[in-house]
């Protein structure tokens, strides 16, 4: 089985507040002491790290549920409860985490250290010293901590690196990686020898280096899933340039030029984002018979389909084995990646924006009122739910109070024009009661 892993799915559940609590000053010589319960602590949120060490999602086939811890509950004498420590989940460089039902990007996770909380944590509930007033110096009431966040989230790797290498399988893309970096990848006579990317680090001179990524698996057809391709094509998107690897030989009988375009209209088909970035072509297998004419042949057809005026792309006839042209092709790659600037994946548009704009809305209702098959009332709605989670259903003085939020939510009024009876059940979750007209 390989270790490399480049989707995951994965739930996330940040922990809940902690309870408020109701509670009252008992001392000695206070006879009447006030309110005296505390809030209770915010709970754990589920925060994504940055982690250089790592390059593949493989952590995340076993282990799918991260859960935060919940705040603790408030105590007496006023003390809050303590709030619980996040939990910290460390991603591979190039993660990028998407909403699993909507689609939408949340981040992209690039930078080393970089954090996300993709998942929040709730508030404390409020003790019942939060709801004293004139009128109720000693209220019975407090609040439940506040659920967390729960997701589920698509994580998507696309590796880092500066320059891919893209072709048709046994071009020598592999060969090329291993002569010029310390990648030591698998090489083999046959085609699709290479099935996980590879990823090697290459020095030009004394200076300047890049990262350089293998990429297997491109066939035609590879956009819509042919060979290795589609699951492979995401990480091309990351690389700032382009070696297109041909083999000039043909000993397996195919046109470098039917390739090179074949290539270049997968890419194309998979992102048109892709042609934008610098191509250089790397003619490979340049010591074998015959290659210096089809050679020949390649550029004169490349350039029939180029207008007078436009810029051909840099050919660099080289041979891996025979390590013939390779500093010529490294010198021009690092020369072009200085001149070409990243390529953002996704703009700030793309990402789901955590700003919120609360504003009154007449047609919008905060519930909504369906039938069972029971005949009960069953109600629902995001607002109306996370009121009656943080409801302590415990104290008489919180059911009344939920009772008159939900006739200020204009609950009972939406109950009685859809024909709700005295004495009909309503049910909210696996919560029941009667209606009261």
């Amino acid at each position: 089985m390989s270790t490399f892993l480049d989707r995951a799915r994965v739930t996330v559940k940040a922990g809940k507040g902690g309870d408020g609590m109701v509670a009252f000053r008992r001392e000695k010589y206070v006879p009447d002491g006030g309110p005296a319960g505390g809030d209770g602590g915010r709970g754990g949120s589920v925060i994504f790290r940055v982690d250089e060490g790592l390059r593949t999602l493989m952590d995340f086939r076993y282990n799918r549920i991260f859960r935060g811890k919940p705040g603790e509950k408030g105590m007496n004498k006023g003390m809050h409860g303590r709030g619980a420590e996040d939990l910290i989940v460390h991603v591979p460089q190039g993660t990028t985490v998407k909403d699993n039902e909507t689609g939408d990007v949340l981040v992209d996770l690039i930078e080393k250290d970089q954090e996300f909380a993709v998942a929040k944590g709730g508030r404390g509930g409020r003790g019942n010293i939060r709801f004293a007033t004139p009128r109720n110096p000693a209220p019975e009431v407090a609040e439940n901590g506040e659920p967390g966040e729960d997701k589920i989230l698509l994580l998507e790797l696309r590796v880092l690196a500066d320059v891919g290498l893209v072709g048709f399988p046994s071009v020598g893309k592999s060969t090329l990686l291993s002569v010029v970096s310390n990648a030591r990848p698998k090489i083999g006579a046959y085609h699709f020898t290479t099935i996980t990317p590879n990823i090697g680090m290459v020095q030009v001179g004394y200076g300047d280096s890049f990262v350089m990524a293998d990429m297997p698996g491109l066939i035609e057809g590879a956009h819509s899933g042919a060979g290795l391709g589609i699951q492979f094509l995401r990480h091309i998107e990351r690389t700032r340039v382009l070696l297109h690897v041909l083999d000039m030989s043909e000993l397996e009988g195919r046109d470098p030029y039917e390739d090179y375009k074949t290539i270049n209209d997968e890419l194309e088909s998979y992102n048109l984002r892709l042609m934008e970035r610098p191509q250089i072509i790397v003619a490979n297998k340049m010591d074998m018979p015959g290659a210096e004419e089809n050679l020949k042949e390649f550029k004169e057809k490349l350039a029939a389909n180029y207008d007078e005026f436009d810029e051909l792309p840099q050919i660099f006839p080289i041979s891996s084995l025979a390590h013939q042209g390779l500093e010529n092709l490294l010198e021009a790659t690092a020369k072009l990646l200085d001149e070409t600037d990243e390529f953002l994946l996704y703009s700030e548009d793309d990402m789901e924006q955590e700003e919120v704009y609360y504003g009154f809305n007449e047609d919008e209702r905060p519930f909504e009122i369906s039938r069972d098959d029971d005949a009960s009332w069953v109600l629902s709605g995001e607002k109306l739910e996370k009121l009656f989670v943080m409801t302590n259903m415990e104290r008489d003085e919180s059911i009344m109070k939920f009772a008159r939020q939900l006739r200020g939510m204009g609950v009972d009024e939406a109950l009685r024009e859809r024909g709700a009876k005295d004495g009909d059940i309503v049910r909210i979750g696996n919560f029941e009661f009667e209606f009261v007209d």
